[in-house]
C-alpha cells in the first residue's frame, strides 16, 4: 500500500466507526499530536495513549463525531489531509463544524506520526454551556 492509501485507511475505517482498523496501521510508538486549545489538546505516544487520550472521549463527548477529508497532499513520507470536523457535543447540544488539517508521516508502511491543526476555538464554543 501507498503512504495515501495507508491514510485513507484510516479515514474509511473511522467512518465506518472501525476502532481497529483506525489503529491497524499505526506503529507500536506513533507520536499523536492534538493541537492546543482541542478538547482532547496533548500528545499520545502509542496506539492506547492514542484510543484512551483522543478517540474514547471524542466518542463520549460528540454525537456523530466525523472527519470529511477534502484534500489529501503526498509529499513523500509526509500526508496532508484538508477537511472538516463536524459533530453535536453531548453535553451542550451545541453544533461542531471547524476546519483542520492533519499531517501525517508514514514509515515503512506504518503511521509514524499525527499532528492536528483544527479552529479550536469553534470546538471550545460548542463544549462549552
Amino acid at each position: 500500500m501507498s503512504n495515501v492509501d495507508i491514510v485513507r485507511a484510516h479515514y474509511d475505517a473511522s467512518a465506518r466507526g472501525d476502532l481497529p482498523g483506525m489503529v491497524a496501521d499505526f506503529a507500536p510508538d506513533i507520536v499523536w499530536t492534538e493541537c492546543a486549545g482541542f478538547p482532547t489538546a496533548g500528545t499520545y505516544i502509542g496506539p492506547d495513549a492514542v484510543i484512551d487520550g483522543v478517540f474514547g472521549p471524542t466518542a463520549a463527548e460528540w454525537d456523530g463525531f466525523g472527519v470529511a477529508i477534502d484534500q489529501l497532499v503526498v509529499d513523500g513520507d509526509t500526508v496532508v489531509g484538508v477537511g472538516r470536523y463536524t459533530a453535536t457535543h453531548r453535553g451542550t447540544g451545541k453544533a461542531l463544524d471547524a476546519r483542520t488539517v492533519h499531517v501525517w508521516t508514514v514509515r515503512d508502511g506504518r503511521i509514524a506520526a499525527f499532528e492536528q491543526v483544527a479552529d479550536s476555538r469553534i470546538a471550545a464554543l460548542a463544549a462549552t454551556p
